[in-house]
């Protein structure tokens, strides 16, 4: 039987799960990685130690089974986005990682963002969206919407394109390095393939590339106009390669043979994929802290007239798969904050039976928006609201509310989806830990009128890599992928339309409470 090993990178732990021919896990390991906050505002990861921990999960997964190293044929990786750092060509860390919520380049962001270019982007963007308005179908035009996306353009520090203009101006030598073509400059998969290949491969995927804030999804190529702006040259950029495609081989002195490396992928883009959303309408919502909803809209890159973000999911064999993302800041955190803030409840799976003993929320809302709200209010000034209490309100009431605020949110994104990608959700797969929550996933299936799935492997993001990696090694042919996904639990809506209108009503106007509470205070 054939083996593939998946690495999972992530914001504070690295895992290795290596999975046999059937798509189940066989063996797992995992280590922390220390996040380093050493400013207000910063975060930070040591390369050195990722690539240590990388190693050692490596091992352990294999240690921990029945199988040796002759018995993997091909290994995929999986990494948070957007984190970035520069190294020499001989492997030496120039810098810490950033990681993508570090926030210490939000007054360069905003100095770019009113750069002349800029605004007549943005202008010419407001032009073409008045335009699509008017003639819909202009949107699905690759020319108009680069556009439209152009017109909410406003960079973000948690993109590696800000990151790497700070790297370059701060850390010492870099930019003679550049010059001399001495520097490499990477995100966490980059930094990975080449510890890997031990310098062999210099790389990274469609999917990774168009997280960084330095890519064209329309024209699948960097952005001269944002490398100009900031000052970063090309030539200091890896090369970007489809997601299933050959990455070279590990380093024999790793595992004690070279195994080829056949799949890079971004981590939410993996989870799509490894939940099986492969036709346009398909969604699946990761919940931990916060949740990324993200939906395939397939072979065209959708125009977002509510400023979400057009990524590419995937690219095989030259072929390009795009997404829309939505993220919501506050969703596991908020049951969280019943717990740690409130006293609640005692640990976060007791929120699931609470809301279950009551037979709604008592007319009562709470807008999860501790940091702000994304799409499609975009209202960073926005504050957590509660609404419509009363003498008989008890904390069960509250502690639904709260997870009915997660689905309200949840809503919002997917109404704005359907409207920017012309697509009906044809289905929702809900993963991360917060999907073990029975009554969020029944309340979501209620609201949004659709089929929820709970998959048997909630790990979608290491599944998404390792198949990836298996379709470019030929260990699974793509119809075999949608056959091998597993459902643990199916929520079937069973709410009267009326009601779910009715509810969502109350929901439009208690959001509208928490809007510009902070700058107004």
């Amino acid at each position: 039987m054939k083996h593939v090993m998946a690495i999972d990178a992530g914001t504070t732990g690295i895992r290795a799960i290596i999975f046999n021919q059937e798509s189940q896990a066989v063996s797992h390991a995992y280590e922390t990685i220390t996040l380093q906050q050493p400013h207000p505002g910063w975060s930070e990861q040591d390369p050195r130690e990722v690539w240590q921990q990388c190693r050692r999960v490596m091992h352990t997964a294999l240690a921990d089974s029945d199988l040796a190293a002759r018995d993997i044929d091909t290994i995929g990786v999986a990494t948070l986005r957007s984190t970035n750092l520069l190294w020499r060509s001989d492997g030496t860390p120039l810098s810490n990682v950033i990681t993508w919520h570090d926030t210490r380049t939000a007054g360069l962001c905003r100095e770019m963002d009113g750069r002349a270019t800029m605004r007549a982007a943005r202008g010419l963007g407001h032009a073409a969206r008045a335009l699509s308005r008017v003639w819909p179908g202009l949107r699905r035009g690759r020319t108009i919407g680069r556009l439209i996306t152009a017109s909410h353009l406003s960079f973000t520090p948690a993109s590696a394109l800000a990151h790497t203009a700070w790297l370059l101006d701060n850390v010492d030598d870099a930019r003679p390095l550049a010059r001399r073509g001495d520097l490499r400059c990477g995100t966490m998969d980059t930094w990975l393939l080449w510890n890997l290949t031990a310098g062999e491969t210099y790389a990274t995927d469609m999917s990774n590339a168009s997280a960084t804030g330095m890519y064209d999804p329309y024209r699948l190529q960097w952005n001269s106009l944002f490398l100009d702006t900031f000052d970063i040259p090309a030539a200091v950029l890896p090369e970007v390669r489809d997601t299933a495609d050959m990455y070279g081989h590990i380093d024999g002195d790793i595992l004690g043979r070279e195994i080829p490396i056949t799949g890079v992928v971004a981590d939410q883009q993996a989870a799509l994929f490894g939940e099986a959303c492969f036709r346009p309408g398909e969604v699946k919502c990761t919940s931990g802290t916060g949740t990324f909803i993200d939906m395939n809209v397939g072979d065209r890159p959708a125009a977002s007239m509510h400023r979400l973000v057009p990524m590419i999911a995937w690219s095989i064999n030259g072929r390009a798969t795009y997404m829309l993302e939505g993220m919501i800041n506050t969703s596991g955190a908020a049951v969280q904050w019943l717990r740690d803030n409130l006293g609640v409840i005692d640990h976060v799976d007791q929120s699931c039976q609470m809301a279950q003993c009551v037979d709604d929320a008592g007319d009562i809302y709470f807008v999860p928006a501790f940091t702000g709200l994304s799409s499609p209010y975009w209202d960073p000034h926005a504050c957590g609201v509660v609404v419509g209490l009363h003498r008989s309100t008890q904390k069960e009431h509250i502690v639904r509310a709260v997870l009915e605020g997660i689905v309200y949110r949840c809503r919002d994104i997917m109404l704005s989806m359907e409207q920017d990608a012309g697509l009906p959700v044809r289905s929702i797969t809900a993963d991360g830990g917060a999907s073990k929550n029975d009554f969020l996933l029944q309340f979501m299936a209620d609201m949004l009128d659709v089929r929820v799935e709970r998959p048997a492997m909630l790990d979608g993001t290491a599944l998404g890599a390792a198949h990836l990696a298996g379709l470019a090694a030929d260990i699974w042919q793509p119809d075999e992928l949608r056959r091998r996904h597993s459902t643990e639990r199916v929520f079937e809506p069973s709410m009267s339309p009326e009601r779910r209108e009715r509810l969502y009503r109350g929901w439009r106007r208690a959001v509208e409470k928490s809007f510009r509470w902070r700058h107004s205070a």
